[in-house]
């Protein structure tokens, strides 16, 4: 026993020695209030815990730790967007996370808490009676300077009696050690989504240790947030809606999560609608009513009737609604005033106004140049200070987003900063120059302090105000960030409050004895639909044209195109695949052009609308947009396209590699999508999309390589492209003759490549759908359909000419465009009536 003790002595060890080592090289900031080393020296109790157990760790166990959790970032398409960027990035996560004990939290939550009471008073006076203002305890010129500050909305009573649903504050730590308030968010505050990424990305890169240390769960925070919208709706079981800007949203990403992890609608202002008092959803199955909307647009781009007439993300008659009680909107229009920092210095005033108590929670020290005193006390000591805009990020006349630092101004742009204070003091404030607290990151396999801010969220329920344990924590990418000038950071990171005493799984999922069967499919907003249908048509064609690239460069096909002689047929074939590689904007090769050089571009080229790159980039795009209904698997398989086809391939063998994997990925895809999707009806139009693309396509390869004149070279590229080379073989004895040939691609409902049975396949999926008029007649898409699958089950293959096979080309087309119009309605048929039964 002895021994075995001794031995566990010696492996802990290294890593007491590395834990004493890192504690020993850890470069603190002067005289910066620091979250990993305590007044005394030593490491505070909770990240002593921390390091002991991860000090325990060998370096190589710790890279492949960070490794998986890089590694499910990219898998599972975490991304976010700079502001004026148009592509994303891998979203930034530090690999340490930031710890917070449970008495410093208590003391943290208490301030939040408070502070975002004292705000929904704030907002209820400003936007009701109006006393503050009136009384003098708020100038009017600090709200009215606002562009947040919303005339349309005064004397609106908020439908479910709140403005505030979702609040947050950037915090930090001060000189003294205590958290301070940076700022206050309280238009749309953003970040939940990314902290739960963060926690589920961490949590499993180091399962064992989040569990040792009594991490507390976010789960709680969520589930009481979606209880509130929940009760705040005037019907049992509300329908709920996300509203975000877009796809090319900066955070659109984390709207996807939240829609996906709250089990809300994902919706943009196309696809909702005012008929009556109400706000309606437009879906495949007609308008349905939304209850709630929570709001990731601001303000002034909500309604374009009332609001920013420029706007394209809002809804037309929302602010009526509101006003007729039709909806409960979270956070309530016009909340964003309170974001203004020029009201930060009457907050402690207000506090004792109106909750009789003193703020718990200080800012920094704020002057507003709008007031004489303020504006002289900041122009007597003007490097002392950061002006900031008094209601936004950004100082008037200067450039950036940021604060602007008098003292580092050259002496003409700092007598110009002075003269526009004085000339316009209103927009201008000045702030306290305070250093942030630091916190430990990992860099080049040891621990460095970095600055950090928290974001602290507070929901609104029933019984209070409920925090997030924890919170969305951004880490500068500079030793000596400011408070005043961090901006957005360069780096996220999982923010731990830890507890001495176990913590209890949490989980969103009601308890087993309360949970309601259902079969019911949900709603399908028309412009998912619309998405969906498109993803499935953009692989579609991706498919096609590798399938061309992969026959084209087929090495007998090559060698027959360079035989001396008897190779006219083969030829032939080779011409006819690059002709229609230019016909679909593939590549702009000219006929008889290498075929490498053709196949090249047509996979790989970037500016070529149709090349296999293109269409699966389209597909990309298409499929952002749908982030919360689509598998992090499926996400997975098309990026991994996209990429793997970004790097360019040379050689031959290697562009026909390229095409085989790739379209070894889309039967990955459509299988996931066959085998893991609900049968409901966003499956149904990414089906719709693939079978009529696939229709399409069949078509055309018969009509360019089944014609009336069709060698057997001929014949056997169409089997090949449609895959069915075994089952031609299988099902006749003799070389590819015309008439069988046509009879498999186009007319035999039992191949699943045919168009025949693609067109099966469409009736029976929009036979599926609801009829969205009440006249009981058939419908245009159902009646293309009934009428092209008649055809096709009496048509003789010998009656296939190419006059017959482009008819049935633009009949296929048609049908495609008609499903478009029919159930992704835009411009003045968007608005249809509401259907109260069949498939949504």
């Amino acid at each position: 026993m002895a021994g075995q003790a001794g031995s566990q002595d010696n492996k802990a060890r290294p890593g007491q020695r590395r834990m004493a080592q890192w504690t020993r090289d850890y470069a603190r900031l002067p005289g910066i209030p620091d979250e990993y080393i305590g007044p005394d020296g030593a490491p505070r109790p909770a990240w002593a815990r921390f390091f002991d157990a991860f000090a325990a760790l060998s370096p190589a166990d710790i890279e492949r730790r960070f490794a998986s959790a890089d590694r499910h970032l990219r898998e599972a398409g975490v991304t976010y967007r700079a502001p004026g960027e148009t592509a994303d990035r891998l979203w930034p996560l530090s690999h340490l996370p930031l710890i917070i004990d449970e008495t410093d939290w208590r003391q943290l939550t208490t301030g939040i808490a408070q502070r975002a009471q004292l705000l929904e008073m704030i907002l209820r006076d400003l936007y009701g009676e109006g006393r503050l203002v009136a009384d003098g305890a708020v100038p009017a010129a600090a709200i009215a300077g606002s562009n947040e500050y919303l005339r349309a909305v005064c004397g609106v009573k908020p439908p479910g009696g709140r403005y505030l649903h979702l609040y947050a504050a950037d915090v930090g730590r001060g000189p003294d050690g205590r958290w301070w308030v940076l700022s206050d968010r309280t238009q749309a505050p953003s970040g939940a989504g990314y902290a739960l990424e963060n926690r589920l990305v961490l949590s499993r890169a180091f399962s064992n240790l989040y569990k040792s240390m009594n991490v507390e769960r976010v789960a709680p925070f969520f589930e009481a947030f979606r209880d509130s919208l929940r009760a705040s709706a005037d019907r049992d079981e509300p329908r709920i809606g996300l509203l975000t800007p877009g796809a090319f949203n900066e955070t659109y990403f984390e709207h996807a999560t939240i829609a996906r992890y709250l089990g809300f609608l994902l919706v943009e202002g196309d696809d909702l609608a005012v008929s009556g008092d109400r706000i309606h959803i437009r879906t495949v199955a007609g308008l349905k009513r939304l209850d709630v909307l929570l709001r990731r647009v601001d303000s002034n781009f909500l309604d374009p009737l009332e609001l920013d007439a420029s706007s394209h993300l809002g809804v037309p008659g929302l602010i009526d609604v509101l006003r007729k009680s039709g909806v409960v909107v979270a956070n309530m229009p016009g909340s964003g005033v309170l974001e203004a920092r020029a009201l930060l210095g009457f907050l402690p005033n207000l506090c004792r106004r109106l909750l009789s108590e003193d703020l718990l929670m200080p800012h920094i020290a704020t002057w507003w140049c709008g007031q004489k005193s303020a504006r002289e006390e900041v122009l007597s000591r003007l490097d002392d200070f950061a002006i900031e805009g008094a209601y936004g990020r950004a100082v008037p006349g200067f450039p950036g987003s940021g604060p602007v630092l008098a003292g580092e101004l050259s002496p003409p742009e700092r007598e110009r900063l002075r003269a526009a204070i004085s000339d316009r003091g209103i927009d201008f404030v000045g702030q306290e120059l305070v250093r942030l607290s630091t916190t430990p990151t990992w860099e080049n396999g040891r621990i460095t302090p970095r600055p950090f801010v928290l974001r602290v969220f507070a929901a609104a329920t029933p019984n209070g105000w409920t925090i997030l344990p924890g919170g969305f924590c951004r880490i500068a990418d500079q030793p000596d960030a400011r408070a005043v000038s961090m901006g957005d950071g360069a780096r996220s990171a999982d923010v731990w409050v830890v507890s001495d005493k176990p913590i209890a799984a949490s989980t969103l999922l009601p308890a087993a004895d309360t949970v309601r069967i259902r079969r019911i499919a949900g709603v399908v907003p028309s412009r998912a639909a619309d998405n969906l249908f498109w993803l499935g048509r953009y692989l579609e064609r991706a498919e096609a044209t590798l399938r061309l690239i992969r026959a084209l460069g087929t090495p007998t096909r090559e060698s027959a195109k360079g035989a001396p002689t008897g190779a006219s047929t083969a030829l032939h074939s080779v011409e006819r695949i690059q002709r229609l590689l230019v016909t679909w904007g593939a590549t702009s090769q000219a006929s008889r052009a290498n075929s490498a050089k053709v196949a090249a571009e047509a996979l790989q080229s970037a500016e070529k609308f149709g090349s296999a790159l293109s269409l699966l980039r389209s597909a990309q795009r298409t499929a952002t947009s749908l982030r919360e209904r689509l598998s992090p698997d499926a996400w997975q398989v098309i990026t991994e396209m996209v990429e793997r086809l970004s790097v360019e391939v040379d050689d031959d063998d290697g562009i026909v590699s390229a095409a085989e994997l790739s379209l070894q990925e889309l039967a990955s895809f459509a299988g996931l999508a066959q085998e893991n999707m609900n049968r409901a009806a966003g499956w149904r139009f990414l089906e719709m999309g693939r079978r009529a693309e696939r229709a399409i396509n069949t078509a055309r390869f018969a009509r360019q390589f089944a014609y009336d004149e069709a060698g057997d070279e001929d014949l056997d590229v169409l089997l090949t492209l449609v895959d069915c080379q075994i089952t031609y073989r299988s099902r006749y004895l003799v070389g590819p003759a015309l008439a069988p040939v046509r009879d498999l691609a186009v007319l035999d409902p039992y191949n699943p490549r045919s168009v025949a049975f693609q067109v099966a396949a469409l009736n029976e999926h929009i036979a599926s759908l609801p009829s969205l008029k009440e006249h009981g007649l058939i419908e245009r898409p159902q009646r293309l359909a009934v009428a092209l699958q008649a055809m096709l089950t009496t048509a003789e293959a010998a009656a296939l000419d190419v006059k017959a096979l482009f008819a049935l080309e633009q009949d296929l087309l048609n049908l495609a465009d008609a499903i478009g119009l029919h159930y992704f309605p835009h411009g003045p048929n968007a608005s249809r009536p509401e259907k109260l039964t069949g498939l949504a």
